[in-house]
């Protein structure tokens, strides 16, 4: 992330949540006295709590709180049955998680272009991915929308592999009246601090509507322990049915979750106003290629804003001139999955998915959060014309 202080002005974080979260504390402090008296720091009552409320918003059958969103992955890919040296599709454009879980799970992540004109994985490029080995398909939902999962399901369908989402930004996101990691074996969600609903630390979960793969996910969090855990100062007693790992939530991030759930939809509707306001001002700046509003959601889905991303000429230019006047962004992603160092034994080169990697060498996050005020992102929108207005025409 990229930002300074300037002269020019007071500076602009990429993120920050101090103001909600002053307005939350309220809420958040409740939940944390009830930790506090119930004695159990992890895997405990609140954790439960946050599950049957994320139940209810998200109208998942099972959700199971764990640490982080990328242990979400890869304890869903190994409770749907992932098993070593199993292929996974993925796109080959996603932050580092999406591929590492599958490596981690024990399968091997196989990559695909994106679609033209957005940022999920195209379902003609992933259908051609597909060998004897292929077991599963992950689809992500980027940024403000989901990825084609009418395409994707079909493929998944034709060759009979099982359809999993790295749902991880997707909360609010829903396809065809399901919300986002519904419409396969299962999804995941992460609060990472920023995003739309943000923990105080890392924290994940994940989504089901199937129960064995909701009681796997459970036992493979707490060291593959049987029986009841959540809540269960003797679980530690339990007999271990499965290798699993400390993947446990801690019961302060789920007060602060739970405190933050009371607003988001309020949280939603604000960051779709921003976005708007974004929208309007820079679609026609020269040198802006894209603005993520005139991008239609595919069919049966709506806009629901994470992460607010253009697409620019001399994009490392322009952050270094919105760093030098104090605003902050985040290049998602500098480096496409396939040429990522970890996955060199894959044998990807440079121009395998042209489309992710023209993604990654032009696409730039702008500030975008509740906390924002109007008049933050109308200075980003002018640091931006000014930029472009002292350059020669674009190419």
């Amino acid at each position: 992330m990229q930002t300074t202080t300037s002269s020019t002005g007071q500076s602009i974080p990429f993120f920050t949540q101090a103001a909600t979260f002053g307005a939350e504390w309220g809420g958040i402090r409740r939940h944390l006295i009830d930790v506090l008296d119930n004695g159990k720091f992890s895997h405990g009552a609140k954790v439960a709590e946050l599950e049957r409320a994320l139940e209810q918003w998200t109208g998942a059958r099972h959700v199971v709180a764990v640490n982080s969103g990328t242990d979400a992955l890869v304890l869903l890919l190994r409770a749907v049955g992932l098993r070593p040296g199993d292929e996974v599709i993925v796109p080959a454009y996603s932050f580092i998680a999406t591929a590492s879980s599958v490596a981690l799970a024990g399968g091997v992540p196989v990559f695909a272009d994106i679609e033209a004109g957005g940022h999920g994985i195209d379902p003609a490029a992933a259908d051609a991915a597909v060998t004897a080995r292929t077991r599963m398909i992950m689809p992500v939902h980027l940024f403000d929308r989901t990825a084609d999962l009418r395409g994707v399901a079909g493929v998944a369908r034709r060759h009979g592999l099982t359809l999993v989402e790295d749902s991880a930004e997707a909360i609010g996101m829903r396809a065809d009246g399901a919300h986002a990691g519904l419409h396969g074996a299962g999804g995941v969600l992460s609060f990472f601090p920023a995003k739309t609903l943000g923990a105080i630390g890392d924290g994940g979960a994940v989504l089901t509507d199937d129960g064995a793969v909701a009681e796997a996910v459970r036992m493979l969090c707490h060291h593959g322990r049987g029986g009841r855990t959540l809540d269960d100062f003797p679980a530690i007693s339990n007999p271990t049915v499965l290798p699993g790992r400390n993947s446990k939530m801690d019961d302060v991030q789920a007060a602060v979750l739970l405190g933050k759930l009371a607003r988001l939809d309020a949280d939603i509707a604000r960051r779709a106003e921003l976005a708007a306001r974004y929208d309007a001002r820079l679609r026609d700046v020269p040198g802006v290629r894209r603005v993520p509003g005139d991008v239609p959601p595919h069919p049966g889905t709506g806009r629901v804003v994470y992460v607010y991303l253009v697409e620019a000429d001399e994009r490392d230019a322009l952050a270094a001139h919105l760093a030098a006047r104090g605003v902050g962004t985040e290049v998602y992603y500098p480096r496409p999955l396939h040429l990522q160092p970890c996955f060199a034994h894959l044998g990807h080169r440079t121009g395998d998915f042209p489309r992710a990697e023209a993604a990654c060498a032009a696409a730039l996050a702008l500030p975008l959060y509740p906390d924002l005020p109007d008049a933050h992102a109308d200075r980003v929108c002018d640091e931006i014309e000014a930029f472009y207005a002292g350059r020669r025409t674009p190419r």
